[in-house]
C-alpha cells in the first residue's frame, strides 16, 4: 500500500523551509500532496492559482509531488485524495503546541488520519512566510528564503 501525505498550507510564499521538509518526508512518503489552502475571508500575498505554479516549477521533475487547492477541512481533502497523513513541519516549541491541538482534533473527527511532524533544518528554524512577505515588501532580497528550482523572479517584479 502507497503511503500517501498531503502537505497543507497557505505557502504564500512558498519558502526553501517547505521545500525542504517535502524532501525529508519524500524519504518516509511514496508521494506528496502540497495541498494550497483556499480561504476568502483572506486576501492573500499571492493569487492561489500563482502559488500553485511556483510551486509546481519547484518540483517539475518530482513526479511524486502533486500541488492542489482546497477549501474543506483538511481531514477531508486528505480523503477525497487517498492520503492517510497530514505532514507538518515543527520549527519551536510554539509550533508543537498549536499544531498538536489540531492534529488530536483532526485525528478524532477523521477516524484515523494521523500528523506526522518533522522538525525544520536549523537554518530554516526561523523563516516564515510572512518574514519573506514583509522583505519582499521593502524590496529586500529573499533569494535565499526561496526554493533554488523555482521560477521566482515573480517577486522581483511586483
Amino acid at each position: 500500500m502507497q503511503k500517501k501525505a498531503v502537505f497543507p498550507g497557505s505557502f504564500d510564499p512558498f519558502t526553501a523551509g517547505h521545500e525542504a521538509l517535502v524532501i525529508k518526508g519524500l524519504e518516509i512518503f511514496d508521494e506528496i500532496i502540497i495541498a494550497v489552502g483556499v480561504n476568502s475571508d483572506k486576501k492573500g500575498f499571492l493569487p492561489v492559482d500563482k502559488r500553485i505554479d511556483l510551486i509546481k516549477t519547484v518540483f517539475k521533475n518530482n513526479h511524486r509531488v502533486q500541488v492542489k487547492s482546497y477549501s474543506c477541512l483538511t481531514v477531508d481533502f486528505c480523503k477525497e485524495n487517498g492520503a492517510t497523513h497530514i505532514l507538518r513541519g515543527l520549527r519551536n516549541a510554539a509550533d508543537f503546541e498549536y499544531e498538536n491541538n489540531i492534529a488530536q482534533v483532526n485525528r478524532l473527527i477523521s477516524n484515523g488520519i494521523e500528523t506526522v511532524f518533522l522538525l525544520s533544518q536549523p537554518e530554516h528554524a526561523a523563516l516564515s512566510s510572512s518574514i519573506v512577505r514583509e522583505l519582499i515588501r521593502y524590496n529586500k532580497d529573499v533569494k535565499m528564503f526561496l526554493p533554488s528550482g523555482g521560477d521566482f523572479e515573480y517577486f522581483f517584479n511586483l
